[in-house]
């Protein structure tokens, strides 16, 4: 079972890892540029599109397990309608993204109510990468699709791709032709609209023997749909607590002033880091639980669950001795601004809690989407969101940011822990 686990999760890990270095490198190109507003700036400006393209991960996670379901009933036909219907969902959705991108910047700007300069700065970024919408969209789509053929080396070839395209162009534009905030912006949009490009034909040649299938059948059972959309707006409403979450964050950060929102947004790189680490995890265990439900092999299913808990285990113990030895370090290297620098000092212990904290979220989520468990993973995502707002408001009057961090470390655990108790209650489900 650990060699199926690792064939799947090491690529994925592989290409995981790239996002969050690709955030770093980001913030490093700011970071060493004239002014620490361009931290908060970029900060923000990821955030709203946190707030649009993670509304749409139900595309990369419904389509995983419905994907993963349909290749273990060997059924080849629904494999290839599930892809339709993702792409038709994520074209229509970047649609709306670009009619109304002026209305949904305006929207963020005004719940986040940060510093003017930042603001601007903000804009100038989203008003740019906003063309990478159908893009970003239709590659949740094709990463799910990959996964759920237990396809985990595609998706790190085009993430490994993405990356470097994005990087090049990024460095080529800002420091060479000092185009600053909009160079990352135009380098990460030409990035993303590679990497659909890679992904179409990679689709076309790598299973060509998929197309006899293509039709118009994807739409013409209504159920087919229908379970579908219900899996998807569970996890919609999933994600968007998230996104309420995240987003808060960051504009909680933004009222404590411009250097303490640089502070955090660079904190969050270190999360981001973990958790992308163990999303590679969670991929695997997506593909794996909805292959062995498919074929309604318990047993596999069982061990599975085991093993996964113990390379999670061995995650958290690893990252926390990093993030303890290296964390001043790491950050040292995102920025030379020294009022950042110092803060950060400040709240560094919070970070030796992230693994402890959040490990097992990730592997639950996995789990959960390979079961198409949608509603569990909503409803404990809804509980875990209240106790972040309950323990923000009820700590930030003497607490401040430690209290905004401590209520994020809560709301992590408490994922975890409430996954846990429903999985006892629904495992029966498969069989367990």
């Amino acid at each position: 079972m650990d060699k199926n686990i690792l064939r799947l999760a090491i690529p994925n890990i592989i290409s995981n890892i790239t996002v969050p270095l690709l955030g770093m490198i980001d913030m490093f190109i700011v970071g060493h540029l004239s002014s620490e507003l361009f931290i908060g700036a970029i900060a923000i400006a990821v955030m709203i599109f946190n707030l649009m393209y993670w509304s749409f991960s139900f595309l990369r996670m419904g389509t995983s397990g419905f994907t993963a379901q349909a290749y273990g009933a060997k059924n080849h036909k629904e494999v290839v309608n599930i892809l339709l219907r993702s792409l038709s969902v994520a074209f229509i959705g970047s649609a709306l993204i670009l009619i109304f991108q002026y209305f949904i910047l305006q929207v963020a700007l005004f719940f986040i109510q940060g510093s003017p300069e930042v603001m601007n700065l903000a804009s100038e970024y989203f008003q740019i990468y906003v063309w990478a919408a159908p893009a970003v969209l239709g590659m949740y789509a094709f990463t799910g699709w990959f996964v759920g053929l237990q396809d985990a080396k595609t998706p790190m070839y085009v993430a490994i791709s993405v990356n470097i395209i994005n990087i090049v162009c990024s460095l080529f534009f800002v420091f060479v032709l000092k185009w600053e905030l909009k160079g990352v912006a135009l380098g990460s949009a030409i990035a993303q609209i590679s990497g659909f490009l890679i992904c179409l034909l990679v689709a076309l040649s790598k299973y060509k023997n998929l197309r006899q299938y293509v039709g118009w059948g994807f739409i013409e059972k209504l159920s087919d749909l229908s379970a579908f959309f219900k899996v998807n707006s569970n996890i919609f409403l999933r994600t968007l607590c998230i996104i309420i979450v995240s987003t808060f964050f960051t504009s909680a950060s933004a009222k404590f002033g411009d250097t303490t929102l640089a502070v955090n947004s660079l904190m969050m790189q270190l999360f981001i880091l973990f958790s992308y680490m163990m999303d590679g995890f969670a991929y695997a265990a997506e593909a794996l639980t909805g292959r062995f439900v498919g074929e309604r092999n318990t047993e596999s299913l069982r061990l599975l669950v085991k093993r996964l808990f113990v390379w999670g285990i061995r995650l958290t113990m690893g990252f926390t001795i990093l993030y303890l030895v290296f964390s001043k370090g790491i950050l040292g290297l995102l920025t030379d601004k020294e009022s950042v620098l110092q803060m950060a000092d400040d709240y560094i212990g919070w970070v030796l809690l992230i693994p402890i904290a959040g490990f097992s979220a990730f592997l639950w989520d996995g789990i959960f989407i390979g079961m198409t468990a949608s509603k569990q993973m909503r409803d404990t995502m809804f509980i875990a969101m209240l106790s972040f707002f309950a323990i923000y408001y009820g700590t930030k009057g003497f607490l401040a940011n430690d209290g905004l961090w401590f209520a994020f470390i809560f709301y992590l655990a408490m994922r975890g822990v409430v996954q846990a108790l429903i999985f006892r209650k629904i495992k029966h489900r498969v069989g367990l």
